[in-house]
């Protein structure tokens, strides 16, 4: 689903959003995988709160995993990095040969936005190998890791950070991402949107969508 700002303003900045965007994700496969091994357990407010403040940076990937065996009793840490990192996939080349060609034109500012952490981002490499990671990396003029820039979305201080940090508008930006929750935060604020919805649509798609692109 689509929408675009009331302004009309001509688009100069885009925003994507990573995880089932450009690299494909199997969101369940965590959950999947532990209730497998530990039938019982449920994911309690607290669980929530460690997940969102293991994005944000605020606690290491030591205390993550400390935090998460106080739940899954006896399970090594490499099962459990294994059982965390399960959802990572790999970044179809149909998506990379995209970013790359629209970098290289120049026609738009290009940056990453993305609720991650430092495990999921090793396993991005492993997964699709330095090389091609930095062939990713390289396509955008920022990188926006929220475990390293201490905010999430959907709340508003990250998107007030990406615009700050650029001197951007909303109203001449995209903001891409599968989340409703974090679409609607950007909405909110002025920002043209697509809520993507994957296996029904992909970002190749992009200049298909009645947006007002530069010409």
């Amino acid at each position: 689903m689509l929408e675009t700002n009331a302004k009309k303003n001509t688009i100069k900045n885009i925003v994507f959003d990573f995880g089932d965007i450009f690299i494909d994700l199997d969101k369940l496969a965590s959950m999947r995988l532990i209730h497998k091994e530990f039938p019982e357990f449920t994911l309690n407010q607290d669980i929530i709160n460690t997940n969102n403040e293991y994005e944000k940076g605020i606690i290491s990937t030591t205390n993550f995993i400390e935090s998460y065996k106080k739940s899954l009793p006896n399970i090594s840490d490499e099962r459990l990095k294994e059982i965390w990192n399960a959802i990572i996939l790999k970044i179809p080349t149909h998506r990379l040969a995209f970013i790359e060609e629209l970098s290289q034109k120049g026609n738009y500012e290009l940056f990453l936005l993305s609720n991650t952490n430092e495990l999921h981002i090793e396993q991005v490499i492993k997964n699709n190998g330095l090389k091609s990671y930095h062939r990713f990396k390289n396509c955008f003029n920022k990188f926006y890791l929220s475990h390293e820039i201490k905010f999430r979305k959907p709340n508003r201080d990250i998107f007030e950070f990406v615009l700050n940090d650029n001197n951007i508008t909303p109203g001449e930006t995209l903001f891409i991402d599968d989340t409703l929750e974090h679409i609607n935060t950007a909405k909110q604020m002025g920002f043209h949107t697509w809520n993507l919805i994957p296996g029904k649509e992909d970002i190749t798609e992009l200049f298909s969508k009645d947006y007002p692109f530069k010409d």
